[in-house]
This record gives structure tokens, C-alpha cells and sequence, in this order.
């Protein structure tokens, strides 16, 4: 023993070395061992719903994933086969996986929603983004029938995979660990339980429509956060310097455009999911025959009032268009979209500060800013107007663009216990 002693304090810098290795080392096998854990108890969990009996004359369901095996730098789909595949399985459903990860598959994709139960979508927000536009962008003569398939009640599940996943923040707990997060996702498809999510239609003068589920932004803030990953060898600091250096190309940063929109509308009452029994064919004729000898008079068309547009001439270091998706309310009575117009009077230091801030949360407001809410907005951009949008984290060329609100028009599945959240805040 004292020779083994006076060699670890003869090689003290090996020593050290060695016992950092096993730290690390036996930290990572523990992490490993309670992901299996989780896993296995996940799995016990999904073949309950297997072992529930269903009548012979039921089919199956039939679950479509849309799966981008390039998200997370290329880690999806390990991630999904190991994590979600096997609860998906053990469900009983019957899966057919589609990798979102080449073109010209849109006319694939439409064939298959006609012989679907629900939709899943594994990936990041730039994933979601990319279905919903191949979905609706087949070619113009399907173009109806995609919007219709998308925007109709089938039910969407979001497997968090990417990179950025702003939806999970609304559909599930938050969650530092990865596998636990996946696989709660995946279970919260089996129990059920969806919430309405709002749609923007974002169209430019001869482009086809985008369908954005969080917003568009336009500014210095996204300009710089796209740049950040280009200062990778800063490490934490690498935030920070992209904004800093974007100061130095030109300053101040500001953003000349007209906006025109409309306020918010008034939530028509939600429309009941049964449809009432069809009455029996004697009732159907007599009310045939009556329509027949005693139609009904002809209504005089009403005048359609006008829409009350308002118009604002705006300058300013960013703005945004969002969705009301990250404050999910449920008992709301009327629809609209948040515009936040963000002053162009701030100075270097708050300017990289609050683009660190914004990086976690790119569509916060911060004070000093215009708030307008709306359910439909038109954006003038000066002509020569360069740069980019994005939407949904995905970037497009900046152009004038005419942004409508459609409420309500997805379905996505979520974790009961924040529906639940969602309804006791509302009703606080």
C-alpha cells in the first residue's frame, strides 16, 4: 500500500488525470443506465395501450412520421429509433416512417394523408415548417387539396429532434434531458390529448403561401443571431461577439417599412366534433318536397361594410410577427397575432445584451416596444429593400408580404399535465 501511495504522489499530474477519466467515465455510464431505465418504463407503458382489446371490425390506426434524419446535426434518427420507434410499435399503431431529407416528394406525401389517422412530425421547428410547405406546395393544381389535407382536424404529434424546438415549450414540461424529453413527447401522442394551434399564412406578391406555426421576424437581431455560429471558437462567448462585430458594419441599424393591418376577430364558438344522426329518409323527403312547392324567398345581398385598415409608417431595429402559440389560452374570445414593433433608439451595449436575450426567446417584446395585436397585416418594404426574413427559423428573402391569422387550424397532441396548466391559468 505505501508503494502504491508513493507512486500516486511520485506521478500526482497521472493521478489527477486518471481519476478525472473515471469520473467522467462512470458519470457517463450512470447517465446511460437511467436513460435505459426511462426507456424500459416507457415501453411497459405503450404496451398497455397494445394489450387494449379493440373490436375485430376496427382497424388498426395508422400513424404517418415525417422524419428528418438530418436535424440535430444528423443525430434524428438514431434519436427516433431509439427512443420513440419502439413506443410507437409496441402502441399497436401502424406506423409508416417518410424521411423529410429529399425534394419532389410533396405528390408522396399527399397520397399518403388520404390514408392516415394522425400525423407525426420528428425534427425540429424547421421540420414542422418543411412538411407544412411540401404539404401545400405540391404544384398549383394540387394546391387546394394539400391545404385542405393540412389544415383539416387529423391530429399532429411533435417528436422534438433538432436543434431548436420552440413547440415542445408549449406541448410538454420542460426537460434538460434529451431522451426523457423525447420519449414524454411521444407518450403524450398516445394519451391523447391535443390542443388548437394558430397558423400564419405568409404571401408575397407571386410566391406561393408559407405556413409559419410561430412567426416571422425581420431586423438586427436575426441578422446577427444567423451569424453566430460562425464565431463557434468563442465558446460561451460566441453570442455576444456576433452582435458586438454586427455593430461595426453599420450603426444605427434600423428598418424603414409601412404596415397596414386589421384588429383582432371575434372566436366563433367551437363546432361540435359528432355530427348530429342523420334523420330518416321520410323526413328527408318531406323536407325536399317542401323546399320544392314553397321555396324559400330570395334574400337582398347586404352591403359588406368595409374593413377598417389602419396604416403606420414604422423605423425600427426589429420586427415581429407571432403567433399567440407560446401563451397558449384556450378560453380566449377573440383571435389575433402579436405585432411587436421594437425602437430603433438603443445603444451598443443594450443592443448586445438583449440580442443574448433573444437567442433563448426570439419573439419576446422587450419594453419601450409598439404591441399591436391584429388578425391580418400588410408590410410595405421600401424598393431595394435587401436582407431576410425568417420564419420559423428558416430564412427567406425579405419582400412585401401580406401576413394572415388562421386560428386554430392545427391540432397538436400534448402532455395532459400542460393542457391542464393551460386551463387553470385561464382560469386565474
Amino acid at each position: 500500500a505505501g508503494r502504491v501511495l508513493a507512486a500516486l504522489r511520485n506521478h500526482w499530474k497521472k493521478t489527477t488525470l486518471g481519476v478525472c477519466l473515471l469520473s467522467w467515465g462512470g458519470n457517463w455510464l450512470y447517465g446511460k443506465h437511467c436513460d435505459n431505465l426511462l426507456r424500459r418504463a416507457a415501453c411497459q407503458e405503450a404496451q398497455a395501450f397494445g394489450n387494449q382489446l379493440i373490436p375485430s371490425s376496427m382497424p388498426l390506426k395508422k400513424a404517418t412520421v415525417f422524419l428528418n434524419p438530418a436535424a440535430c446535426k444528423g443525430k434524428a434518427r438514431n434519436l427516433f429509433e431509439k427512443n420513440a420507434a419502439p413506443i410507437l410499435h409496441l402502441s399497436g399503431m401502424d406506423v409508416t416512417v417518410v424521411k423529410t431529407d429529399y425534394e419532389g416528394q410533396a405528390k408522396k406525401l399527399l397520397e399518403l394523408m388520404e390514408n392516415t389517422d394522425l400525423i407525426i412530425i420528428a425534427g425540429g421547428d424547421g421540420t414542422v415548417q418543411e412538411v407544412l410547405q411540401e404539404l401545400s406546395n405540391a404544384n398549383v393544381n394540387l394546391l387546394s387539396l394539400c391545404v385542405q389535407a393540412v389544415f383539416s382536424k387529423i391530429p399532429i404529434g411533435f417528436i422534438p429532434l433538432g436543434k431548436t424546438c420552440t413547440l415542445s415549450q408549449t406541448l410538454y414540461p420542460e426537460s434538460s434531458n434529451q431522451v426523457y424529453h423525447i420519449i414524454n413527447a411521444t407518450l403524450a401522442i398516445l394519451k391523447g390529448e391535443t390542443v388548437p394551434l394558430d397558423v400564419l399564412q405568409i404571401k408575397g406578391e407571386k410566391e406561393q403561401p408559407v405556413f409559419a406555426v410561430t412567426g416571422l421576424r425581420w431586423g438586427s437581431y436575426r441578422d446577427a443571431g444567423v451569424k453566430v455560429s460562425k464565431y463557434w471558437y468563442l465558446g460561451p462567448l460566441k453570442t455576444k461577439a456576433a452582435h458586438f462585430f454586427s455593430t461595426f458594419k453599420e450603426w444605427p441599424q434600423k428598418r424603414q417599412a409601412a404596415l397596414m393591418y386589421l384588429g383582432p376577430t371575434e372566436r366563433p364558438p367551437e363546432e361540435p366534433d359528432e355530427k348530429p344522426p342523420r334523420p330518416p329518409l321520410y323526413v328527408r323527403l318531406y323536407r325536399r318536397l317542401r323546399l320544392y312547392w314553397s321555396p324559400p324567398p330570395k334574400e337582398i345581398p347586404q352591403e359588406v361594410a368595409p374593413e377598417d385598415w389602419e396604416e403606420l409608417k414604422l423605423s425600427t431595429i426589429e420586427l415581429s410577427i407571432a403567433t399567440r402559440n407560446r401563451q397558449l389560452d384556450l378560453t380566449r374570445t377573440e383571435d389575433f397575432m402579436d405585432i411587436c414593433i421594437e425602437a430603433d433608439t438603443v445603444t451598443k451595449g443594450q443592443f448586445v445584451n438583449r440580442g443574448t436575450q433573444k437567442m433563448r426567446d426570439p419573439h419576446m417584446c422587450p419594453e419601450g416596444s409598439q404591441c399591436i395585436q391584429a388578425s391580418r397585416c400588410i408590410l410595405q418594404l421600401p424598393e431595394g429593400t435587401e436582407g431576410s426574413f425568417g420564419i420559423d427559423n428558416e430564412e427567406y428573402e425579405a419582400m412585401p408580404v401580406e401576413v394572415k391569422l388562421l386560428p386554430r387550424k392545427l391540432r397538436f397532441f400534448c402532455d395532459p399535465r400542460m393542457r391542464e396548466q393551460m386551463l387553470h391559468a385561464a382560469v386565474q
